[in-house]
């Protein structure tokens, strides 16, 4: 995916100041009117049948340890994707929820890319509470780099 690029990040962040795991992937989207949410909305809208299988394995499988379950889809202005907004503005938005083993935070944002279009990033963000929030986090890893890669490219 040679138009998706691993950025650089500092912790704390902002959205979530106690992750102590974090990661961001940008590129450059043509979409030059679109909003933060806009944007959202159209990466976490249309998921491939592959990560909405994943997904489903991934709730049944966490509903085992009583947390959270997530469901891919879009409800105005509550959900995008699998995920809870907590915050937006034109340039970003901020979604994700807190669970027992860790809290989680996924931030879009969108700025100038000068004439290439404009810089799409999606920075995750983990506060791991305990042992099976690490684990949880060891074991997802490869499929979240996935999953994000994959989503940003099919935003071209």
């Amino acid at each position: 995916m040679p138009n998706v690029s691993i950025e650089p990040l500092t912790l704390p962040h902002r959205a979530l100041p106690s992750a102590d795991w974090a990661d961001r992937y940008a590129m450059i989207t043509r979409d030059d009117d679109a909003t933060a949410l806009d944007l959202a909305r159209k990466m976490f809208g249309h998921a491939p049948r592959w990560m909405r299988l994943l997904l489903a394995l991934r709730n049944r499988i966490v509903a085992l340890f009583g947390l959270k379950s997530a469901e891919l889809g879009i409800d105005e202005g509550a959900t995008i994707g699998a995920f809870p907004v907590v915050s937006v503005r034109d340039d970003q938005v901020v979604l994700g929820f807190d669970d027992r083993h860790l809290n989680f935070r996924i931030v879009l944002d969108v700025s100038a890319a000068g004439s290439q279009g404009r810089k799409l990033a999606v920075t995750t963000l983990v506060d791991r509470h305990n042992l099976f929030g690490r684990m949880y986090i060891f074991v997802i890893t490869p499929f979240h780099k996935l999953i994000v890669r994959t989503m940003l490219a099919r935003m071209r």
